[in-house]
């Protein structure tokens, strides 16, 4: 008998009837499989972009007057001077970035003895507090960067340079050759740019004996030699200007015209120190289309100063976001840039001076500030009152 393929479904049937009926002769069923559909290739993967990033801060005057010295003898008992109780309460902000950026207001060293206003000296231990603290980058030029003379410039600087291999500094420059050992920074795939000048040194001329020195604003011939030969070196290249009127939150239109022709000339960002009060920020054009974020004063970080406007700080914080795509082609971008509010607490007699990330400040701290009263409500308002809210981190 001759075999005969039927489906599967047709050989149940065929069973079954086979089941119903008597004995008969015995068929043969074979079951033909469905047939299989081909595997579908995997698609080859486009080439994604590499992005890397940098967080990003700034922070303001780091103003070391008479009571902060003092206090850190007496906590050291004799031995140096420990600083770390003054900055405690900001560790975990600055925890959060990957790099951080001071201006160091006062000259820091050991070869003079440590004074006040208004010729300033800070002794070498308050580095140990800083680093510890997570700063990296530190801002020299400043008016007070000639208060010692030539022998301060040539301290400071030894100073400096005695620390550990990943603090850098910018401000002092070979006064011969300004655009000799101009510094740079590279972190996660990231090379960031700094350069540092002042308005003014409070009418002390630059010593004569003295090989290295500060660039004034008003020196834009040298300026713009240092940008030429920084800008091709960096991804991002970030300029620190010490300039403005003291105690004033109006932003000079010296400032702004500085700031528009620092952009022009290729700066991506420029923070904006000396005021001892907070200013405004703001997004600028350069002439070649470029975006450049200023932030025109980030008030005092810490001081002993003695009214409540140079009690409030903010800090700069920024993402520096480059995409390199899989042509090799590079774009670098400042990505939302934002200022963290600080306060500076001190008692009766400046004793206990500290400074606070501004959402850790009580009113009942401020009721017990030395001199006067400060509430969360003031800060408040003397802080939108004087910066684009936009920019403002206020919890």
């Amino acid at each position: 008998m001759r075999i005969k393929k039927i489906s599967a479904a047709a050989a149940l049937l065929a069973a079954a009837l086979l089941a119903g009926c008597g004995a008969g002769p015995a068929i043969e069923v074979t079951v033909t499989p469905a047939p299989t559909a081909a595997p579908t290739p995997e698609p080859t993967p486009e080439p994604t972009p590499l992005v890397q990033t940098v967080r990003f801060s700034a922070t303001g005057d780091n103003l070391i007057h008479e009571g902060l010295y003092n206090q850190a003898r007496d906590r050291a008992g004799g031995e140096g001077y420990d600083f770390t109780a003054a900055y405690e309460p900001m560790r975990d902000f600055y925890a959060g970035f990957d790099v951080n950026w001071l201006n160091q207001e006062t000259l820091v060293n050991d070869d003079y003895e440590p004074s006040g206003y208004p010729m300033f000296s800070t002794p070498g231990d308050i580095t140990n507090a800083l680093y510890d603290i997570g700063f990296r980058v530190f801002s020299l030029s400043n008016n007070h960067s000639y208060d010692k003379g030539a022998g301060g410039i040539e301290s400071s600087m030894a100073h400096w340079a005695a620390m550990p291999e990943d603090v850098v500094t910018a401000g002092f420059y070979d006064l011969d050759d300004p655009t000799a050992n101009l510094t740079t920074q590279t972190l996660n795939g990231i090379t960031i740019g700094y350069l540092s000048y002042t308005e003014t040194t409070n009418g002390l001329p630059t010593p004569a004996d003295s090989k290295y020195g500060v660039i004034y604003l008003d020196e834009r011939d040298v300026i713009e030699a240092q940008i030429d030969a920084l800008r091709p070196n960096c991804d991002v290249l970030v300029v620190s200007c010490h300039w403005g009127v003291e105690g004033s939150h109006t932003v000079t239109d010296g400032q702004r015209d500085t700031a528009q022709w620092l952009a022009d000339a290729g700066v991506d960002l420029i923070v904006g120190t000396h005021p001892h009060v907070t200013q405004t920020a703001e997004w600028l054009t350069a002439a070649d289309g470029r975006p450049c974020f200023v932030a025109y004063s980030l008030g005092n970080f810490i001081s002993a100063q003695a009214q409540a406007d140079n009690m409030i700080g903010v800090i700069l914080g920024v993402t520096m976001e480059k995409t390199t795509q899989p042509d090799g082609s590079v774009s670098v971008a400042l990505k939302d840039p934002k200022l963290y509010p600080t306060v500076t607490q001190y008692e009766a007699r400046y004793e206990n001076i500290c400074v606070y990330p501004y959402p850790a400040y009580t009113d009942e701290m401020g009721a017990a500030h030395g001199n006067f009263t400060l509430t969360r409500d003031e800060i408040r308002g003397v802080l939108e009152d004087s910066i684009d809210t936009q920019f403002l981190v206020l919890e």
